[in-house]
């Protein structure tokens, strides 16, 4: 089945909004856990305006099921991981100021330098995937430099699902067939909700791994964070064909 990671990014947001240490990020990734989610997923930027690099240190004594660190592989994001060690590390092609991935990788274009990376993870001991879109050409790129995964860009699918057009979830499929053909694992995220991630998840195969933060925090806030995290668990529980 496919496995629920949970972004603690907006915990880490909500605290620094007001300095100190509540609410507690670490405290919420054990409860997460405990709730049922299979991974916990932070993504670091370099001006720390969440998850800090402390935070990062800290979460890896407490994630028991899957670690998940997300980031645009500067000389730091890669220190800090060669040094907490996750299970798996997410590539995104986000430049230092970007509010929110809002696109793949152009793997073709920076092959060479992403090929070198996820090298230098790997021999590490760390899965890797590539943040990237739907084109059938940067999947095989992703493959034939040697990343292990890829996670699908979904915002496009996320938008055109919200304006009544279910049908959007085709070319998510078609590349994650595509995907699975070149050797790929297959991850998703951005957008992804209560809404729309049973459509998903039911329609795309060979889906691994979804990661999930600002709309899962966002309806903790009115349900509680133990009933947010089983109605998304709810949304990849279903029967196979």
């Amino acid at each position: 089945m496919t496995r629920l990671s949970v972004n603690v990014n907006k915990i880490a947001t909500l605290r620094n909004a007001r300095g100190g240490s509540v609410p507690d990020v670490v405290q919420a990734a054990t409860r997460i856990q405990q709730f049922g989610a299979q991974g916990i997923t932070v993504h670091p930027r370099p001006d720390e305006r969440h998850i800090t690099y402390p935070d990062v240190r800290a979460l890896r004594d407490v994630v028991t099921t899957e670690f998940n660190i997300e980031g645009y592989p500067s000389t730091s994001f890669l220190d800090l991981v060669l040094d907490v060690r996750p299970e798996q590390v997410t590539l995104v092609p986000d430049p230092p100021g970007a509010l929110t991935s809002d696109h793949g990788w152009d793997v073709i274009e920076y092959q060479k330098f992403l090929k070198e990376t996820i090298h230098s993870l790997q021999q590490a001991g760390m899965r890797v995937s590539l943040f990237t879109g739907t084109e059938e050409a940067q999947i095989q790129a992703a493959a034939a430099i040697g990343a292990n995964r890829i996670e699908l860009y979904t915002e496009p699918y996320a938008r055109a699902y919200a304006q009544g057009l279910p049908e959007a979830v085709v070319p998510f499929a078609r590349a994650a067939a595509f995907a699975h053909t070149c050797g790929l694992g297959v991850n998703a995220g951005h957008d992804l909700d209560a809404n729309n991630l049973r459509h998903f998840a039911t329609n795309v195969p060979y889906l691994e791994e979804v990661s999930i933060g600002h709309a899962l925090i966002s309806d903790a806030l009115y349900e509680g964070l133990e009933k947010t995290v089983k109605t998304y668990l709810d949304c990849l529980y279903f029967p196979r064909t």
